[in-house]
């Protein structure tokens, strides 16, 4: 069809050889040839004029050929060219993301040495800027799945039982304490008997058995960067809090916190950076961390409906679940907190990190310290700080409103007996001591007692109980107990379907001894532990009596567990102490200073008490050797509570007692099962 198309075209061209070509038709006509032979003859024979015109023909062929040639292998070159150049592009972006360069920002009111900036650009990778630069990540993840408020010991049981039943679980922790989650109770023990000069600082100490140990419960390297969080593939345990920088550092480097000092050591630039308006200087050599600006993480509101919480600074979190870990907050008393600015600012509520190294600094400046209190924590800086006042020429003043040490837990006699054991540590204890008023004297502080008496110091320790952390109840709907306080929960320790609560702000119910709210450490570890393993789904109750101890120092402790009050009738069955009888020895046994470690959850089997004929059993005299007892608190005629005194490691055995809930004839028979008359 092309040749023929091609050959009509050149026809007409031709102009009068076409004439020709129809005189020669009309011959073959004459000669009836038919018409198909005839166009078949001029097809084949081609166009007139001969070889010239085929050559026309395969020229014009040749160069549509060649044409089309070039174009196909133009846009397929074109092509090939944007496809590369895509490529290395996506590559380029997924290079960025993953490893960015390293950001080193200089925000106002810092002045870099030695030409920073120049130096640092040259190298491949840095960049520098003068201005603040946000993160690409926010410091704060906008989602937790598990999402802890508060960093305190029921806070990291919960983290840590999460983790251990959902090993890629994300937890992050949210709290208002600049410290990663530490153990509260060597704060008033172990720490104030540590020989190191620097305690303060490493916060590190030898327990009663020489082992040496952490007040933290794991290193930084056991937690991920919060920012990070969402972005880890086996998940992980974040803690957002504060870090302690130089205040008006942290105030110049605003929100910028990818000042990465091991930039400046990898450029060569071991030298440091000044903070020129309150000459801090921070050492970039040898550090591998980031320097933040010191942040307090507080929720202070909770939206249990759309399972969102906002923090201080307006930044809000959503969950899937959530536990609220609030702890609480020390009492002060309200003449003290109506004294003015001048008192308050020598007054001391012990509670954290801060406040042991506020005061062990204290204790070494002043002449007297005076001690309102005479509790579990009250008597125990009591001791602590006498032993450091026999070498120091400090006086210690212990003063509380009770007729002895720890009165509202132990019977009057060994309450008295506990007292000349303070005593004893060097400590001025006085009795039946109500506070009126407080006031400055001069450069010291004026204690005023109802009873006319005055006592001249120079600080005081607040000692006088806990308010527990409920302020979340308000925006969040949830129900606060008006006889305890606390958070209430249920036997699961839920306060909703994806709300926990635990530790010191929870308010249970005891199957036992009915609702209750307790503030000890072995409590804020199992009820963090049970609080983080139903929040995985073991929908498991609460049944667990916590155990709870305290240390006069390494010679006399105890321990005790369930409902411990002087106003109980109780009934105490005692024997003569041994070398392995203290503090000491028990931890060498158990092999931690933190006994509820080893005293978990565990229960005696089944106990088996002789039927002897009842005894007649007599408190202890006045001035007798308290070596080592067990104390049996009553409530009709069943065991409610049990205190043993210098007997440890026994805690099964009593936890046992009060879940049966039976009345026993002979208590002496039932002191037996604690082996108290073995040597």
């Amino acid at each position: 069809m092309f040749r023929c198309r091609v050959a009509t075209r050149l026809v007409r061209a031709l102009g009068p050889r076409s004439r020709a070509r129809a005189g020669l038709g009309s011959a073959f006509q004459r000669w009836k040839v038919p018409l198909e032979v005839q166009l078949r003859r001029e097809m084949s024979s081609g166009v007139p004029g001969g070889r010239s015109e085929n050559a026309v023909l395969a020229l014009l062929v040749g160069l549509s050929t060649v044409g089309a040639g070039a174009y196909v292998y133009k846009t397929l070159r074109e092509d090939k060219e944007r496809y590369n150049e895509r490529i290395a592009s996506m590559s380029q972006r997924l290079q960025q993301e993953e490893a960015p360069p390293t950001r080193v920002i200089l925000a106002s009111g810092l002045r870099p040495i030695g030409g920073l900036c120049e130096r640092l650009n040259s190298l491949h990778g840095y960049l520098c800027f003068t201005a603040t630069e946000t993160q690409p990540r926010p410091e704060c993840p906008p989602h937790a799945p598990f999402l802890l408020i508060g960093g305190g010991t029921a806070a990291f049981a919960a983290a840590r039982s999460i983790r251990a039943r959902d090993p890629g679980a994300r937890v992050l922790i949210v709290t208002e304490d600049a410290e990663l989650p530490y153990m509260r109770p060597p704060l008033s023990k172990e720490l104030w008997f540590s020989e190191v000069p620097d305690v303060t600082e490493t916060l590190r100490f030898k327990q009663w058995n020489g082992k040496e140990r952490s007040i933290y419960f794991q290193p930084p390297s056991f937690y991920v960067p919060a920012r990070d969080l969402p972005y880890i593939e086996n998940g992980g345990v974040a803690v957002l809090s504060g870090k302690k920088v130089c205040s008006s550092l942290a105030a110049a480097l605003g929100a910028a916190s990818e000042v990465k000092a091991w930039a400046i050591e990898e450029a060569g630039l071991g030298q440091f950076v000044r903070d020129r308006e309150g000459g801090c200087w921070v050492a970039m050599t040898g550090m591998k961390r980031e320097l933040v600006g010191k942040r307090r993480s507080k929720v202070v509101h909770m939206d249990v409906r759309g399972n969102v919480v906002k923090l201080d600074d307006g930044t809000q979190i959503s969950y899937d679940k959530c536990l609220i870990a609030t702890g609480g907050s020390p009492r002060n008393l309200p003449m003290i907190e109506r004294a003015g600015k001048d008192v308050l600012q020598r007054v001391t509520l012990f509670r954290k990190i801060e406040d042991f190294r506020k005061l062990e600094k204290i204790s070494r400046e002043v002449k007297s310290i005076t001690i309102i209190g005479g509790g579990f924590l009250g008597s125990e800086l009591a001791c602590a700080l006498g032993r450091k006042a026999q070498s120091r020429g400090l006086e210690v003043i212990q003063m509380f409103p009770e007729s002895g040490n720890m009165g509202r837990v132990l019977p009057e006699y060994l309450s008295n007996w506990t007292t000349n054991k303070v005593q004893g540590e060097g400590v001025n204890v006085m009795t039946e001591a109500v506070v009126k008023s407080v006031s400055t004297s001069g450069k010291r502080l004026l204690i005023q007692l109802k009873d006319g008496r005055k006592v001249e110091t120079d600080h005081i320790v607040a000692a006088v109980g806990l308010e527990p952390n409920t302020e979340l109840a308000k925006s969040a709907g949830l129900e606060v107990d008006s006889d305890f306080g606390g958070f209430r929960v249920n036997a699961e320790l839920q306060a909703r379907s994806n709300i926990w609560v635990a530790g010191d702000a929870a308010c249970f119910y005891d199957i036992k001894l009915g609702r209750r709210r307790v503030e000890h450490h072995d409590h804020a570890v199992v009820s963090g532990r049970l609080a983080g393993e139903n929040m995985t789904g073991a929908a498991k109750p609460y049944w667990h009596q916590s155990m709870f101890w305290s240390d006069l120092g390494p010679d006399v402790g105890y321990e005790a567990i369930g409902l411990v009050s002087s106003t109980l009738p109780t009934v105490g069955v005692f024997a003569k102490a041994t070398a392995k009888d203290t503090p000491k020895s028990a931890t060498e046994e158990s092999g931690t200073g933190i006994r509820s470690e080893s005293e978990t959850e565990s229960e005696a089997p089944e106990l088996k008490v002789s039927a002897a004929s009842p005894s007649s059993l007599q408190a202890p005299q006045q001035g007798e050797d308290y070596g080592k007892g067990v104390i049996f608190y009553l409530r009709d005629k069943v065991v409610v509570g049990i205190v043993l005194w210098n007997i440890f490691n026994r805690m099964p055995i009593a936890r046992k007692i009060i879940k049966d809930g039976e009345e026993h004839s002979d208590l002496n028979e039932v002191a037996k099962l604690f082996n108290i008359h073995e040597d």
